[in-house]
């Protein structure tokens, strides 16, 4: 069996303005699994591609990672780039490396946020890319699912992933938890930098809808909105759309706070606002509070519980890394099985072939009774024959001596002549 290999670029080798040069799409990367299996004759092919890494798997007669990342560069337009590119990609030329780094990117150990949440089901996504191109054979097959196994493991029984270990993820808890009595509640993001931003695809993750988001640069609100289905808010209607809000997520900057005290006190009828403060220098002033039913939260706030959330996750790395570690060993097992797995399948149909000779040349002799009982005594038989070299050529997998008995083995019964039967 040829061996499994990858290749890598994340936010731990590569700036974004990189990465989001050669980042694909579900189309995009369906396309080049398809010229990958043309030009490299690639049997199986898992690509994952999201907005902190791709990442190409594949199995291969040949070492072709450095041609596929020519490839991908040539399909993103990138064709004479391939020095400046290379340096920032990360290859995983053995198998058990490549495997192992999929299990840990898979479980979140090399996420932005540890135990990141997303990054299962982005792996699951990229699984069923494999599969709709037909080019997810029964190594990917057994390897994606013991990964799934492995990461329902870690959530049940570590702490990896409980609490919200990013200053985004925490706000969007403090969110749910404020807002746990009112259906619905009516939500307006204030400013859409790169945490702004962050909470909003996080308030879509969670399926809320009546969010509203602003940001001086319109444009940059409307790309948001497009991707999320939120309503744009003009910034000039800033003052009025806080009034009308639950929750106000504020992350403008601003020399001097937005949200001041004379603001809220226009709002007629003003109920229980709840006002989260993400911006440094602060965007809500200090005296906002004493207006009855304001509450507020600061950056500290959030970050304290971003914090402890964290710590929590990091001291559970040392027993993800068990989990893992204990799950590869099996997988391991099995895979080094189907090393063997021709030699038992030509074993197998080398003594059937014999069976069946000796029982036609006695047939004819015998009544249809006997025929039924001499069969099954010389299945049984056969079936005692091989299980000792069977048992013998998977204990040789794990101490990696295979090769060293399927040679015997063929050298005795003539194997390489006895096609592979199917299994």
């Amino acid at each position: 069996m040829n061996p499994f290999r990858g290749i890598s670029i994340s936010h731990i080798s590569a700036p974004i303005h990189v990465r989001e040069q050669i980042a694909l799409n579900q189309d995009e990367s369906k396309a080049f699994m398809l010229k990958l299996r043309e030009f490299f004759d690639a049997t199986e092919l898992l690509v994952v591609s999201t907005c902190n890494r791709t990442e190409v798997y594949y199995i291969a007669a040949q070492n072709v990672s450095h041609d596929i990342i020519k490839l991908l560069l040539i399909e993103k337009g990138l064709p004479d780039t391939l020095e400046h590119f290379a340096p920032y990609f990360q290859y995983f030329d053995q198998q058990n490396e490549a495997v192992q780094h999929l299990f840990e990117v898979s479980a979140g150990l090399h996420s932005l946020v540890v135990g990141d949440m997303q990054i299962p089901n982005q792996v699951k996504h990229a699984y069923q890319w494999s599969a709709d191109v037909q080019m997810a054979g029964p190594f990917l097959h057994r390897l994606m699912h013991t990964i799934f196994f492995t990461n329902k493991k870690i959530t049940q029984e570590t702490a990896f992933r409980d609490g919200a270990a990013s200053t985004s993820y925490a706000a969007v808890e403090l969110i749910e938890e404020i807002t746990a009595l009112k259906a619905n509640p009516k939500v307006l993001v204030l400013g859409l930098g790169e945490i702004g931003a962050d909470v909003c695809r996080n308030l879509k993750a969670k399926n809320y809808e009546n969010i509203f988001i602003t940001n001086r640069t319109h444009s940059k609100a409307q790309a948001l909105a497009q991707e999320t289905g939120f309503e744009v808010v003009d910034f000039e209607n800033a003052h009025a759309a806080i009034h009308r809000a639950d929750v106000v997520l504020s992350s403008i900057a601003g020399s001097e706070p937005f949200i001041t005290k004379r603001i809220l006190q226009q709002s007629a009828g003003l109920s229980f606002k709840y006002l989260i403060d993400l911006s440094v220098p602060r965007s809500v002033a200090n005296d906002v509070e004493e207006i009855a039913g304001v509450v507020v939260y600061n950056i500290d706030t959030i970050q304290n519980r971003a914090n402890e959330a964290l710590n929590q996750r990091l001291a559970a790395v040392p027993q993800v890394h068990q989990i893992i570690n204990e799950a590869i060993g099996e997988f391991n097992n099995w895979s080094q099985e189907m090393v063997v797995s021709p030699t038992i399948q030509k074993l197998k149909g080398a003594l059937e072939e014999i069976r069946q000779k000796e029982m036609a040349r006695f047939v004819k002799q015998l009544t249809t009774q006997e025929t039924e009982k001499v069969e099954a005594i010389t299945k049984s038989m056969m079936q005692k024959i091989i299980n000792l070299p069977v048992l013998q050529l998977k204990a040789a997998c794990k101490r990696g001596e295979a090769e060293t008995l399927i040679d015997v083995l063929n050298d005795l019964f003539n194997l390489e002549k006895q096609p592979a039967a199917e299994h």
